[in-house]
């Protein structure tokens, strides 16, 4: 099944279903109105958005409409948690071997993981708005999966039951802000402004068999200003799958329905298959060179995240947006010049009347 929430211009959206080639649409009015709606009482509704779904993809749905995702906000356009991990361990090691340390023996068994903010997620076509080209724009294609319930204590195949659906994510930082926060001690802060998700979150089934003990086996595409800079294989190289992430976050609390959690930048060995954030891609060119060439980006600059199944179409839709200022600047009109009156010969009569 595959889900999105149409903005409408409330905080939550309206829940639409979306057929399986992402071609139209059916509002689940009557059904549920809202996301979290239907994950706070999950086991009652999807049966009977599931029917719809079908009757959707059959092209029997009396009022579908054709699926937009620039209407889309993220699936979830608040949620109650977003806490995003560090999966790939690989991105880790060549970010720490840019600066010559080591990678501590914990990071391989005891997943690194930082709470987001979960108050104002974005669309995928929203444009991502920074106060600075300064603060060292970055964009980071992750895999995101939306839990149920998860009980304190969870392992992980118990973890692993309570998703309901996946999305892809732009855990968009400003890389410039981040060695500063990270020396008070607390963590990222204002170096991670809002993080964007693709227009339609799905549910595992839909991946096939691509979805393997907690792992997406599909090729992640990352498109800057144009160009492909990254497909990386998300399923191999992922240290840590899903359901671990949720159980490290269940070790003492109970997560609840709606809670976000993010894979990190998909990360791969072959320096082949490109990169996932632009800070990748620094590291490697430090590890080669000494020092990193590749600039962080800059206003107007445009990013498409996507993935694409074995039948070549898109899973997920494509996360699709562009770097804009805070406070455009506005350029002053050119001054009008006056036009300069001709000079009018003085008459006979005018002359005489002196």
């Amino acid at each position: 099944m595959k889900l999105a929430s149409y903005k409408d211009g409330s905080r939550d959206g309206q829940l639409v279903v979306v057929s399986r080639d992402l071609s139209t649409a059916h509002y689940a009015t009557g059904i549920a109105t809202r996301m979290q709606q239907l994950l706070d009482d999950w086991n009652f509704l999807s049966p009977q958005l599931e029917d719809l779904y079908q009757t959707l993809n059959h092209g029997k749905a009396r009022h579908a409409f054709a699926f937009d995702p620039k209407q889309c906000a993220a699936p979830l356009p608040r949620a109650f948690q977003w806490a995003d991990g560090s999966a790939y361990i690989n991105h880790v090691e060549l970010v720490r071997k840019a600066r010559n340390a080591e990678v501590p023996e914990s990071f391989y068994t005891d997943p690194l993981m930082y709470q987001g903010g979960s108050d104002d997620f974005i669309g995928a076509c929203d444009d991502v708005v920074v106060p600075s080209e300064e603060f060292g724009i970055d964009f980071e294609s992750e895999i995101a999966v939306v839990t149920g319930d998860v009980k304190m204590g969870a392992t992980p195949d118990e973890a692993l039951e309570g998703i309901r659906l996946l999305m892809l994510a732009n855990d968009v930082s400003l890389r410039n802000l981040i060695p500063a926060e990270l020396a008070k001690g607390f963590g990222f802060f204002q170096s991670k402004p809002a993080t964007a998700f693709s227009p339609v979150a799905v549910t595992p089934d839909e991946l096939g068999d691509a979805w393997k003990k907690g792992r997406v086996h599909l090729k992640l595409e990352s498109v800057w200003n144009g160009k492909r800079v990254g497909l990386t294989d998300a399923g191999p190289e992922m240290t840590f799958h899903f359901g671990q992430l949720i159980a490290h976050i269940a070790k003492t609390r109970n997560v609840r329905a709606g809670s976000i959690v993010g894979s990190g930048t998909v990360s791969n060995k072959d320096w082949a298959r490109g990169y996932s954030c632009i800070a990748e891609k620094r590291a490697i060119e430090t590890i080669e060179n000494g020092a990193p060439k590749t600039e962080f980006m800059h206003f107007g600059d445009t990013i498409r995240i996507e993935m694409k199944g074995a039948d070549n179409m898109s899973v997920f839709g494509a996360i699709d947006q562009k770097i804009v200022p805070l406070h455009p600047v506005v350029a002053k009109p050119a001054p009008v010049e006056e036009p300069v009156a001709e000079p009018v010969a003085e008459s006979s009569d005018a002359a005489d009347a002196e």
